[in-house]
């Protein structure tokens, strides 16, 4: 922490090592980001350093990924695309993504609804467990909404595993449950 380091380095005469440490995570940065953003300001530096800066990364890959993140609007943290990159794209809550990509909305509709038709039920698993006029009915795919299994502040990712298809008005409902 800054204080621990303040406290053990109160009696030094310069600064140096602290100057030399500072440079060092900059130049660090310097190397590992091609672009700059007004994203990259308060982010936690020497942290990131101390956490990535031994494994070697290709800047123009970092900048590609970092680039995208920060064009897409479904990454809703800018911030945390930094972090994300250097961690090898694996936590997911960094960039806060909660949409499903490209056809897993599609591929979940078709598996749900044919497991549905066989087998007499709604392919919204909530109408088909009520005793109502829905328990039967096959809802299209534009009057259903993804929805996560695990609830994506719980941890459950975007992914087709992860996927449930609901009827609109039963996913509004769920909320984070």
């Amino acid at each position: 922490t800054i204080d621990g380091y303040m406290a053990k380095h109160r009696h030094d005469k310069t600064c140096t090592a602290l100057e030399t440490y500072f440079t060092t995570v900059i130049d660090w940065v310097d190397a590992t980001f091609i672009s700059t953003s007004s994203y990259m300001r308060g982010r936690e530096w020497g942290r990131l350093y101390e956490t990535f800066h031994s494994k070697p990364y290709d800047p123009a890959a970092v900048d590609a990924d970092v680039q995208a993140l920060l064009d897409d609007d479904a990454v809703t943290d800018k911030k945390g695309v930094y972090e994300y990159v250097l961690g090898g794209k694996a936590d997911h809550k960094l960039i806060n993504v909660r949409l499903f990509e490209g056809g897993v909305k599609g591929k979940a509709y078709k598996a749900q609804t044919d497991r549905a038709t066989a087998a007499g039920l709604s392919n919204c698993s909530v109408c088909a467990s009520v005793h109502n006029a829905n328990q039967t009915k096959i809802w299209e795919l534009k009057q259903m909404e993804a929805d996560h299994v695990t609830a994506w502040s719980k941890g459950g990712a975007s992914t087709l595993e992860n996927c449930e298809m609901l009827c609109v008005s039963h996913n509004r409902a769920k909320g984070n449950r």
